[in-house]
């Protein structure tokens, strides 16, 4: 195997790494520290997309001139959208299911397939694609037979600097305090004051919209369809298991390693075989580490 080959595998791994991360940072924050199983997740990604879709189409019928600019737009839009709409379906339905794990998966469920039928009523049942800016397509060639492509490497850098500023955000403000405060220890946190009602509804909030960022970036890899974001939220509550619940490093560790293994496999097998492979693993893991692997490691 050449070095361009192992190179370029690599890369593709990375790629994977980034698409899972920014999909498991938001359910970290919802799964890992509030407990709350969203199984509309995936499809708050979906929301991300259409309406990153939908500014490409507001930019090129009234400003065709800034079409390199719109898709920083789009994403921004992403977040604030799915932010919202977390806002308001913690405000209407969540906080009602607290601590009743059950019955709050199942209503998320419920919610993804209205959100689905949505999608289809009302943009298009059929997968859309989003214009790429000028300054997001060719590649980056590094030899005359390694190229990686830049759409790839901005989803990289975005991964990564969404990353830093949730860590940032978790461990060096006064929400990100309040935030850890509640999540660790609910009752000491309730008898120092803290409105543990608005701290969850931002928290949730907050990871629904790393979700539509995550969507937003999809849209440069792959069309988006309204069922989309089934194929990641099982590969997405993985990592988040696998890496330790309530662990954003382990998130993060548990990303890349399953990235990696996942653009390998799939070279050396099918993606079927991988993908029995990255579980098998998953259950050999859990059973000697029920927390998962990172979490000693990583939590403070």
């Amino acid at each position: 195997m050449s070095i361009d080959t192992i190179a370029m595998q690599a890369f593709t791994g990375v790629s994977i790494f980034s698409i899972l991360m920014l999909m498991a940072l938001g359910l970290t924050i919802v799964f890992g520290l509030m407990g709350v199983v969203n199984m509309a997740h995936g499809e708050l990604m979906a929301m991300g997309a259409y309406t990153t879709y939908g500014v490409s189409i507001f930019f090129q019928k009234y400003f065709p001139g800034l079409l390199n600019a719109y898709f920083l737009i789009g994403i921004f839009t992403a977040f604030v959208v799915t932010f919202f709409f977390g806002y308001f379906l913690e405000r209407t339905i969540i906080r009602r299911l607290y601590k009743r794990p059950l019955d709050t998966m199942l209503a998320t469920w419920g919610i993804g397939l209205i959100l689905q039928q949505l999608f289809r009523q009302f943009i298009s049942p059929r997968p859309v694609s989003v214009p790429t800016s000028e300054w997001l397509q060719g590649s980056l060639y590094v030899t005359e037979s390694l190229s990686f492509p830049l759409s790839r490497i901005f989803i990289i850098f975005l991964s990564i600097t969404v990353a830093t500023l949730l860590y940032i955000f978790l461990h060096k403000t006064r929400w990100g305090i309040l935030i850890r405060a509640v999540t660790q220890n609910r009752e000491m946190s309730g008898a120092a004051g803290i409105n543990q009602d608005a701290v969850n509804t931002y928290t949730f909030s907050l990871g629904c919209g790393l979700a539509g960022i995550a969507g937003s970036s999809f849209t440069m890899l792959a069309a988006t369809a309204p069922d989309i974001g089934q194929s990641y939220i099982v590969d997405t509550f993985i990592v988040v298991v696998f890496g330790g619940v309530q662990s954003l490093f382990g998130t993060i560790l548990s990303a890349a390693l399953i990235g990696q293994m996942q653009t390998w496999l799939e070279f050396y097998f099918s993606g079927s075989m991988a993908r029995a492979s990255i579980l098998m693993l998953v259950i050999v893991v859990l059973y000697f580490r029920p927390n998962g692997l990172f979490y000693r490691k990583v939590r403070g």
